[in-house]
């Protein structure tokens, strides 16, 4: 039974004749018991747009021709910690530190003559030489046969199956370029090393968030395990989920069981973790990623992040792994802003190769920024890869013989509830269902309008909903796409429907309705983040043709071969030198000759 809290409100300033009125009670309903928690979130936004503090200083100071770098370090850390400093991070190669010290102790060492600068240790956000090692390829023999519905709109925009599947029946075509050979390591938020596209791939990782070698997309404290979104998991997908029958992930209704195909499925994965479950990291750990990657053996760092400003410290780390053009190439997001500006460290020139998104159809994508810095282009709009299992949702909501489209809100709960249907307004407060409201449980039925979804939906609850259905208010926004903010354990299945099947719906209040909502384990999400990862796994089919060619030259052929927009013809800041052509990019590397000769290319 629903228990009620009376308050008696005096209305003083509403006398007339000197004559107080009688007390008015209103009633307010208690919330029902296990509903409330103070973790319910409110206003939601966004990880990838709060800006955080920096994490400390990057210290760089003057090398020591007559001390080796390690050494040179060394007795520098020691004149931080004097100051009273904190260094995290030790970059000996780079004659670097990062550090953390009070305003007084960094004011003094800028006064050291050793120092040669000193800036933010920014935070990075998701929107990714010596001769190489060895190149450890696969633990295993890869799947070399599955299914034409795995080939994704990008993964035909960009040309990949046209590589290895040129007769386009479901098999690996022998002796095709596939990745195989190649280590790409992405530069992210981790993995999900048990999701099925992507752990036969895996060769190694390590995690600069919690200080282990386990690239794990999650965090623990105090006992309590906090998941990430996904995405460095979506990124790696891309670039090589498995070819196959029987990948064991769950998908979607009606999409093809057997998930998805990489571009370069036959490349080997590394991954070093630097972006926290909020999708935000350090500059340093950036640093000490791309350098722990250039040591695995990677070719190729695919880095889905950014920050708004540059980092001279940064830039340096790019340009050595660089090399002059032959040691790593480089890949990162140009920024989700739609500004005309590249985020870095996708700006940095020539090391580092900048990306922008085009939607599926080749049409640039209003989000992408751009700028002179842009070198290519890649499929960014509602790219359907692989997330963490069981991370993604699908929904079914019926209503007796019917049944209606509905889409679940992000961070839902999923499970399935059956109860009576309860129109509780616009779901302003725990009062908005009325008398219909019962602790017992119940189906909410609440219009979009005035507030926030998470609010809506924290007050339907408290109330005694077991089940959400938010009702659009915009027809031509279908079942609409809408988010409950953050993750919470007080959410229930929440699902959302056009303005045409919440009118039907309202006419049924008081019948029971089923709302169903269980996990999938592909999505589709939008962003340079998801372009980045197609042309990094387009340059890893081109380093498969030809292993003998350096980064600069791999560079240079996807830009040469790329596919021009005909809005602007030749290469202009919005695409950049165009699509990447993964078909176009490996004919013209197989014309190269050993080495790749002269550049640029005629």
């Amino acid at each position: 039974m629903k228990r009620w809290l009376w308050l008696g409100l005096g209305l003083s300033g509403l006398v007339a004749c000197g004559t107080d009125p009688d007390p008015i009670d209103v009633v307010v309903p208690q919330a029902c018991p296990g509903t409330t928690d103070q973790s319910l979130p409110g206003t939601a936004s966004s990880s990838l747009r709060a800006q955080e503090p920096a994490d400390g200083v990057i210290i760089t100071f003057k090398p020591r021709v007559s001390a080796n770098a390690l050494s040179a370090t060394a007795d520098f850390t020691a004149v931080v910690e004097r100051e009273g400093g904190t260094v995290k991070r030790r970059f000996p190669h780079l004659n670097m530190v990062s550090a953390r010290l009070s305003p007084e102790a960094l004011a003094k060492l800028k006064q050291n003559p050793d120092v040669l600068s000193v800036e933010p240790n920014r935070r990075v956000y998701a929107s990714s030489l010596p001769a190489l090692p060895p190149v450890a390829s696969w633990q295993g023999v890869f799947n070399r046969q599955g299914s034409v519905g795995e080939y994704t709109e990008g993964l035909k925009l960009v040309q990949a199956p046209q590589v290895w599947d040129a007769n386009n029946d479901g098999i690996l075509d022998a002796n095709a370029p596939t990745g195989e050979g190649v280590k790409v390591c992405v530069i992210d938020s981790g993995w999900d090393s048990k999701h099925p596209e992507l752990k036969a791939a895996y060769v190694g990782g390590i995690d600069y968030v919690d200080g282990d070698d386990d690239p794990t997309d999650q965090s623990e404290a105090q006992g309590i395990v906090t998941v990430g979104g996904g995405h460095g998991t979506h990124v790696a997908g891309t670039i090589l989920a498995q070819f196959g029958a029987d990948s064991g992930a769950r998908v979607a209704a009606g999409q093809e069981p057997n998930g998805v195909v990489g571009v370069a499925p036959g490349a080997s994965l590394l991954v070093a973790r630097v972006l926290d479950v909020k999708g935000g990291g350090s500059t340093d750990d950036v640093i000490e990623a791309v350098q722990w990657c250039q040591s695995q053996g990677a070719r190729i760092a695919s880095l889905s992040l950014g920050a708004d400003s540059s980092s001279t410290s940064e830039q340096i780390a790019f340009d050595r792994v660089w090399n002059n053009g032959n040691g790593l190439l480089s890949i990162a997001a140009s920024g989700n802003e739609g500004t005309h500006s590249i985020s870095y460290p996708a700006a940095y020139l020539p090391s580092v190769m900048a990306v922008g998104a085009v939607d599926l159809l080749g049409g640039y994508a209003e989000f992408s920024q751009f700028g002179a810095q842009l070198s290519v282009v890649g499929p960014g709009v509602n790219v359907l890869s692989s997330t963490l299992l069981g991370a993604a949702a699908q929904s079914t909501l019926g209503a007796g013989t019917a049944a209606f489209t509905s889409s679940p809100l992000s961070y839902t709960a999923q499970s399935s509830y059956t109860g009576r249907l309860v129109n509780c307004g616009l779901g302003t407060d725990r009062t908005s269902c009325g008398e219909a409201a019962s602790c017992d449980g119940f189906v909410a039925y609440v219009d979009r309008g005035d507030i926030f979804f998470e609010e809506k939906a924290r007050n339907v609850i408290e109330a005694g909903a077991r089940a959400v259905i938010i009702g659009n208010n915009v027809p031509e926004d279908g079942d609409g796409t809408f988010t409950l903010g953050s993750a919470s354990s007080h959410w229930v299945p929440t699902v959302s429907v056009s303005l045409a099947s919440g009118v039907s719906l309202k006419k049924m209040e008081g019948q029971d309705v089923t709302v169903n909502v269980t996990g999938v384990d592909y999505q589709r999400e939008s962003g340079t983040s998801m372009a980045t990862p197609h042309v990094s796994g387009v340059a890893a089919l081109v380093f498969s043709a030809r292993p003998d060619l350096s980064a600069a030259h791999v560079r240079a052929v996807l830009e040469k071969t790329a596919l021009d927009d005909q809005v602007t013809p030749g290469f202009d800041e919005k695409y950049g030198h165009g699509i990447v052509q993964a078909a176009k990019a490996v004919e013209l590397a197989r014309t190269l000759p050993q080495g790749g000769g002269p550049l640029p290319l005629p």
